[in-house]
């Protein structure tokens, strides 16, 4: 079988921008808010674009998406006071939404929804209405919505500057206190987790031109409708409008909190110009070191990673395993697919000992599973890996990018589900990937060889003594492979070791299957080796 793997090498580094940024340590901005200002609007004056008050159902955010496709696209007008515009991380933290001022505060629902002030980073307008009885309502701002600490000494505006994005709530963990479950902010950014889970990686509504030497296109949600949620349900449903020079967009999340939380989404995108560099539900995700990613590494935590896995299940139904790199380059691999089964970056490494940071707890991050509904025909999961050297920076993700090509003028519609938990549990009885270590082939002198360490966690019955080793398969696209010995482990199932010598390849991509007469299954591990 070939390597799935496409390893694709298109530009350097110093092309890319960061899906993730180190938030400068700006000095403390001490001018005035002037509510006077001319750049603003007033209460009085100001006019939802999208979210207006009026009749609204399913199709409302369609219709909105297809009529703004049809006109050129504009840029975002940034009506904020300069002192918003020029807040700092810390002042921009202490802005505060005030817990009585949530959404359904006082109604007993099983749901509230708390806002983000615009300012920092966030200075674009996100418009919010609430859906009730098929009536839409715009949300105003007040500034008595947020409250302010010892930071943030100026007051806020008065004028109705809007909000930067939503934020819900739900007692997920307890039946007393209301946890965030989700949350819409920054371009088309969300993120959402499991039970007792904190928050990690996230996900967007689109990717575009991922990874291009010309920039990324970054869509962002221009506005959002949360429906009223009834006494005893169980899910939220959210309406969002996207916008983009290349495409607009039209959002469904059901949004269902657990031990899980599911989103079920649902999506149409009405292309201004030809889409051929798309992403379709796009996570993004940190990974900085683990114990086979040690290079030059100076810090007493074994791992720093908010996942540490690419997982696959393709149309054919085998697993595939992907360890995640921080490399010296940027790296983007390609995996070919017929209608995918299920993508997503995992968080497998559980246990407190292997980060040791008590204040991050990366062991309680989500992972985030991705299932498409229906036919998404041939395409590719992409994965990026962008180099960085420090745990603030997001530097890896992973799509689907369709082999064809999305025709300006159409509607695309497209579903998928998203798991914001714990590693999926669909491949029980499946030997998974428990661990990957690498290092130097030998102990007594330098040398150019790599020693791979793969443990499986497949606990081997006690009861067959006769239970049979599986044999190892190893692909490698380059070097030579020497060395493969396949141990029972009763901690793991089996240890697999190889050592690889890489002659004068820059880049090897390899892929080990383990092969079992008795039926047995196992992932498939794939890893790319570079200099």
């Amino acid at each position: 079988m070939p390597l799935l793997a496409k390893t694709l090498r298109p530009f350097t580094l110093n092309k890319l921008v960061f899906l993730g940024c180190l938030l400068p340590s700006l000095a403390l901005s001490k001018v005035p808010f002037d509510t006077n200002d001319d750049s603003i609007q007033t209460k009085d004056d100001t006019k939802a674009l999208y979210a207006v008050d009026g009749d609204f159902n399913r199709n409302t955010v369609a219709d909105l998406a297809r009529e703004l496709a049809k006109k050129p696209y504009q840029e975002p007008s940034i009506t904020l006071p300069a002192a918003l515009q020029e807040l700092s991380y810390d002042q921009y933290r202490d802005i505060r939404f005030n817990p009585n001022a949530s959404i359904w505060k006082n109604e007993l629902l099983p749901f509230q929804m708390q806002l983000f002030h615009r300012g920092f980073y966030f200075k674009e307008t996100v418009e919010v209405a609430i859906v009730e009885n098929g009536q839409s309502q715009h949300l105003r701002y007040s500034p008595d919505m947020f409250t302010t600490g010892e930071v943030m000494q100026q007051p806020l505006p008065n004028a109705d500057v809007g909000f930067a994005g939503i934020r819900l709530h739900n007692p997920l963990n307890t039946p007393d206190y209301y946890d965030e479950v989700a949350v819409f902010q920054g371009g088309s950014y969300f993120r959402s987790l499991g039970k007792n889970q904190g928050y990690g990686l996230s996900s967007r509504g689109l990717a575009l031109k991922t990874a291009d030497p010309e920039g990324e296109e970054f869509p962002a949600f221009r506005a959002f409708w949360i429906e009223k949620p009834a006494n005893d349900s169980s899910s939220i449903v959210v309406y969002a409008l996207l916008d983009s020079p290349s495409t607009t967009g039209a959002y469904r999340f059901t949004i269902r909190p657990g031990e899980d939380t599911v989103m079920d989404v649902e999506a149409t995108l009405f292309p201004r110009e030809d889409l051929d560099k798309v992403g379709l539900a796009p996570a993004t995700s940190m990974f900085m070191f683990s114990s086979y990613e040690r290079d030059q590494v100076d810090d007493f935590r074994p791992r720093v990673h908010d996942s540490d896995g690419l997982l696959m299940v393709n149309g054919r139904g085998d697993s595939l395993w992907r360890p995640l790199r921080n490399p010296n380059n940027l790296e983007v691999s390609a995996f070919s697919d017929n209608g995918p089964i299920g993508f997503g970056l995992i968080q497998r490494s559980r246990d407190f000992n292997n980060f040791q940071d008590l204040e991050a707890n990366y062991e309680q991050r989500p992972s985030l599973w991705v299932e498409p509904v229906g036919d998404w025909a041939r395409g590719s999961v992409v994965l990026v890996e962008i180099p960085t050297d420090s745990e603030v920076n997001d530097n890896i993700v992973a799509y689907w990018s369709p082999s064809e090509v999305i025709p300006a003028g159409s509607e695309y519609h497209f579903s998928y589900r998203l798991l914001w938990g714990h590693a999926p549990s669909f491949a029980k009885g499946e030997a998974i990937v428990e661990a990957t270590r690498s290092g130097r082939a030998s102990i007594n002198s330098p040398t150019e060889k790599r020693l791979f360490v793969i443990d499986y966690r497949f606990p081997i019955p006690t009861d067959k003594v006769d239970l049979q080793k599986p044999t190892a398969l190893i692909e490698n696209t380059a070097g030579k492979i020497h060395n493969v010995v396949v141990a029972e482990n009763q901690a793991n199932g089996y240890r697999v070791t190889f050592e690889l010598d890489p002659l004068d390849s820059e880049l090897i991509e390899l892929k080990l299957d383990l092969q079992f007469t008795d039926g047995r299954k196992a992932e498939s591990w794939m890893y790319q080796w570079t200099k």
